[in-house]
């Protein structure tokens, strides 16, 4: 899949003409080249920041994977227990059933049993879970979503023609990535989906449409990107990327309801217990319906339409030369943004937005705050603050788009080396 030929990447490797301009800025000295040790003090930062927090996630994991009970300490268990149930061809979603599940697995008896809330499609993805013990489902589960970082990475870094350079330690210590790594949340199989989708929707459009379907995992998160999909499509004739999308999304629905035929009614059920909308979650959208009405899920509603027009607009302003590796990238930073609700470990999905910024502008100064700011995250992990509903994490998200509009702009005042 990686080996692909030179020409499976053309037009994909090639940036655009703004990403040429700003290399041949890169060219002439800027701060870093003028003071070689800010250089280095940079460099060590990145390489120090980054080494450090990854052997310190990673030797978070596999302790917890080596202590007892093991599989109930993390949010994998609702994935092992959804799948148990759907096995069983019981309702996946009912809450008495999966306490009982997760309890065996040693999840907490003072918390309230976890629910998967991913749509029945993605019920697919955790099926073969059921017939696996916990801990064997839970090493499994883990290794896949470390091998979908490595992957992931491995292909934006080629869709960026292969640079040298230490970008893809930040991508492998990014903050999220090692909170989706230690609590086995499914979001770097979103990750994977997105970067597949870069990589083929050229060379293999409807291969690209079935990669969206890990996407779809959580379809709440890539609204204005799927708006601005189908809008590329008609335009430019790209029904092959619709095509394998639509086929994905259904069989795997259809094999669901295979197993069990009334799987949307337990959904639709689930999501009227689970009342989404009253959770503390630390995103923009939340936030703001606590503001103005908290009462008033519409208001939540908003940042969310806001940023479909947003990106209607901006494919209409750049549809002549639209291009999914630079154009996508403030698509989604501007969707997981304004996203009705996410979670700190659905920032994940922006390591391709991460790293497009970092490889244009090759900055070792904005790396190390990147770096840095990934770090504070990372001791706030540590230091045991909550991840799903601390307001510690609300600023993340703007962060990581202020970073990347710093990063892809500051080649005109040649910031870097």
């Amino acid at each position: 899949m990686l080996r692909s030929t030179r020409k499976g990447f053309t037009g994909l490797n090639s940036l655009s003409t703004a990403d040429k301009r700003n290399n041949a800025r890169n060219e002439s000295p800027g701060i870093a080249a003028r003071y070689p040790r800010l250089k280095a003090i940079a460099e060590f930062l990145v390489v120090g920041i980054c080494t450090c927090m990854f052997a310190l996630t990673t030797v978070g994991t596999l302790g917890s994977l080596l202590s007892n009970n093991a599989a109930g300490s993390r949010d994998f268990v609702e994935y092992w227990a959804s799948g148990k149930q759907l096995v069983d061809r019981a309702d996946p979603y009912d809450v008495n059933a999966l306490t009982q599940i997760e309890r065996s697995a040693g999840f907490p008896k003072e918390i309230p049993a976890l629910v998967m809330a991913n749509p029945p499609s993605a019920l697919l993805l955790v099926y073969p879970l059921g017939f696996l013990s916990a801990t064997t489902a839970e090493l499994l589960w883990l290794l896949l979503l470390l091998i979908s970082l490595i992957i992931s990475v491995r292909i934006i870094w080629r869709l960026h023609g292969s640079p040298k350079s230490l970008v893809h330690l930040l991508a492998y210590s990014f903050a999220p990535a090692l909170s989706c790594i230690f609590s086995g949340q499914v979001t770097l199989f979103m990750l994977l989906g997105l970067a597949l989708f870069l990589r083929f929707h050229q060379s293999s459009p409807f291969l690209a449409g079935v990669s969206l379907w890990l996407c779809m995992l959580k379809p709440h998160l890539f609204v204005p990107f799927g708006v601005v999909l189908i809008l590329w499509a008609i335009r430019s004739r790209g029904y092959k990327v619709l095509a394998g999308a639509s086929v994905s999304l259904i069989v795997s629905t259809l094999a669901v309801m295979a197993i069990d035929p009334h799987v949307w009614g337990h959904y639709m059920e689930m999501m009227k217990t689970a009342r989404v909308d009253r959770l503390a979650i630390p995103c923009v959208s939340v936030i703001l319906r606590h503001w103005v009405t908290p009462h008033t899920v519409a208001i939540q509603c908003l940042p969310f339409a806001l940023g479909c027009g947003w990106a209607i607009y901006y494919f209409l302003k750049h549809r002549d030369n639209w291009n999914w590796v630079e154009h996508g990238s403030p698509l989604m930073l501007i969707s997981v943004l304004l996203a009705p609700y996410t979670w700190f470990m659905d920032q994940a999905v922006l390591i391709p937005a991460i790293l497009h910024g970092a490889y244009v502008n090759r900055s070792r100064i904005l790396f190390s705050i990147l770096a840095l700011a990934s770090a504070v995250v990372e001791i706030g992990m540590v230091k045991d603050i909550p991840v799903l509903h601390s307001p510690f994490y609300l600023w993340t998200t703007p962060f990581w788009s202020f970073w990347y509009l710093l990063a892809t702009r500051s080649n005109r005042s040649k910031l870097t080396t």
